[in-house]
């Protein structure tokens, strides 16, 4: 594979800009008047408009896949086929997280029972950790991309090129996929129930 290191370099650098002004939506931005499907799709599409414009054709999410949530009790039902705050705050998170986890995971982290309060104060921690987290993700791929972005700040995870970049990028979404997933194993566990833990000598 063959890659222009000044091509790749603008693109970290725009979508560090853009990640460092990106923020989900706040509680009260979120309508609470009832919307229709379509009108909840665009919505979500622009939310989380994540994607480089050249990958935007792929359909993140559908109708289909809201109809699925639905089915599957990982979202609330509509109520006489109208979505409301409640309904696309469950959508941002499981379209954020779902990145990472499968949908049969996040319905034990997101139970869809909660009240419209609990929900309140979930998402905002949610949307408050999500911040520190692109940020700090940002800064680390920084520290990754030193030597395509030119900088002097270079250290031992440091890729040398673009390829380097990639692997490392693939490397590290995987061990988060795993600790997440071995973490959420332990919920309602002890250490007497869910294994055991080495003791230093």
């Amino acid at each position: 594979m063959t890659y222009d290191k000044e091509l790749i370099a603008g693109k970290l650098r725009r979508w560090e800009r853009y990640m460092d002004h990106y923020r989900l939506p706040s509680w009260e931005e979120i309508p609470d008047f009832g919307l229709y499907m379509e009108q909840v799709t665009v919505l979500l599409k622009d939310y989380l408009d994540y994607l480089p414009p050249e990958l935007k054709e792929e359909q993140f999410i559908t109708p289909a896949t809201i109809n699925n949530y639905v089915r599957k009790k990982v979202i609330p039902e509509p109520v006489k086929k109208k979505y409301y705050r409640t309904h696309i705050v469950y959508l941002i998170i499981i379209c954020t997280l779902k990145q990472s986890l499968s949908i049969a995971t996040l319905q034990t982290m997101i139970p869809v029972e909660l009240s419209p309060d609990e929900l309140h104060t979930y998402y905002d921690a949610y949307r408050k950790r999500h911040r520190i987290i692109a940020r700090y993700f940002c800064e680390q791929v920084r520290l990754f991309a030193a030597s395509i972005l030119d900088h002097e700040e270079k250290t031992d995870m440091t890729a040398e090129n673009t390829e380097e970049l990639i692997v490392a990028s693939a490397t590290v979404g995987g061990f988060c996929r795993l600790l997440a997933e071995k973490l959420l194993l332990l919920n309602g566990e002890t250490l007497e129930t869910g294994g055991s833990i080495e003791l230093e000598d």
